[in-house]
């Protein structure tokens, strides 16, 4: 069995290389002219030959060069960057952090926001592609399949950030999500708490809540134990929302004596109710979020959470990107940082 690499170090990946028109010929079985002429929407081609080529660089991942023969390098000094929201309060960290790596390397990231959506996904990484870039960082390591070969024929540093639970297409830098749940499960348990709930948002689309869900639960099985009652909504991290959420499930189920929230917007909008409500926190009941947010430090009480590591992310999948392009074998790799526990004065003391 190969050895396993250590948290932090360095995972060799296959090299990779890019596509040319070459290969969408061969593929679609009509000259490079042809395929030149479908992919710039030129010349008399009949609609099947079209379809083909389409479809052929479509299975490939192929993207056209809208700058070829403009630069003689046919890269330009731009680093796209994909995240699937500006509104959610974790991406920013995300983004100080690479642009603290980038602001003195010459690159400049370009954000692209897909909404969760894998289809938005493909639109963004498509357009960003067509201007050879750099480098891309992406969050997450979910994607389609046209995402997934386009990422892989690009033939530049691809970094999946965020998450590790999965396999990269080139390089990843993140926390496992599945661990961070394990870990969180592991401390309520050790607290005393026994019945619990679970509150969360964008399942199944956002990949990593689901997976810290998956997590908790399998840890709270191997105690005997299973989540009491739970509610999910296609939303935002809103504040409001955790009150409404939080009121609604003890309500259903008023035995509950703490509950889990995939995000720190929830669960802060879950603590604000209970201490409305006069309910004695963290005794009668406990709260936990995840991401450790600024925001919270404002709350009356401090939450307790998870330090998700976002700025170290960012600043190490920049770093591969920055390496990559001065010469140093960084890239293909994977960096998987360690999520830890702020206990805050949510839970009670062990």
């Amino acid at each position: 069995m190969a050895e396993q690499p250590k948290q932090g170090q360095p995972r060799p990946i296959p090299p990779r290389r890019p596509l040319t028109l070459r290969d969408v010929s061969e593929k679609s079985g009509v000259s490079e002219m042809t395929v030149s002429r479908v992919l710039r929407n030129r010349g008399d081609v009949s609609e099947p030959t079209r379809q083909k080529v389409l479809l052929a660089a479509r299975e490939l991942g192929y993207v056209p060069n809208r700058i070829a023969g403009a630069l003689a390098s046919q890269r330009v000094n731009l680093v796209g960057v994909v995240i699937p929201s500006l509104s959610n309060q974790v991406f920013p960290e995300v983004l100080q952090g690479i642009s603290d790596v980038l602001e003195e390397s010459g690159l400049q990231p370009v954000i692209g926001v897909t909404r969760y959506s894998q289809a938005r996904e493909e639109e963004v990484l498509y357009e960003m592609l067509s201007w050879r870039p750099s480098g891309i960082i992406v969050a997450g390591l979910e994607h389609s399949e046209a995402s997934r070969a386009m990422l892989a024929a690009a033939g530049i540093p691809v970094v999946e950030i965020m998450d590790v639970n999965g396999t990269p297409v080139d390089s990843m830098v993140g926390i496992s999500h599945d661990l961070a749940g394990r870990r969180m499960a592991e401390a309520i348990l050790k607290a005393g708490y026994r019945r619990i709930g679970f509150l969360g948002t964008k399942m199944p689309d956002d990949h990593r809540a689901r997976k810290r869900m998956e997590g908790f639960e399998a840890a709270l099985r191997d105690a005997g134990l299973a989540v009491q009652a739970r509610d999910f909504y296609d939303g935002g991290s809103a504040l409001q929302k955790g009150r409404e959420m939080t009121a609604a499930l003890l309500k259903s189920h008023p035995d509950l004596d703490f509950i889990y929230c995939s995000n720190d917007m929830i669960g802060a909008g879950g603590l604000l109710h209970c201490l409305e409500q006069g309910m004695d926190v963290p005794g009668e009941i406990g709260l936990a979020g995840f991401n450790a947010i600024d925001l919270i430090q404002g709350l009356p009480r401090r939450l307790a959470t998870m330090d998700s590591c976002r700025r170290e992310i960012g600043r190490r999948a920049a770093e591969i990107i920055t390496a990559a392009r001065s010469g140093k074998a960084l890239s293909r790799q994977v960096i998987e940082l360690e999520p830890a526990i702020l206990p805050g004065d949510t839970i009670r003391r062990a």
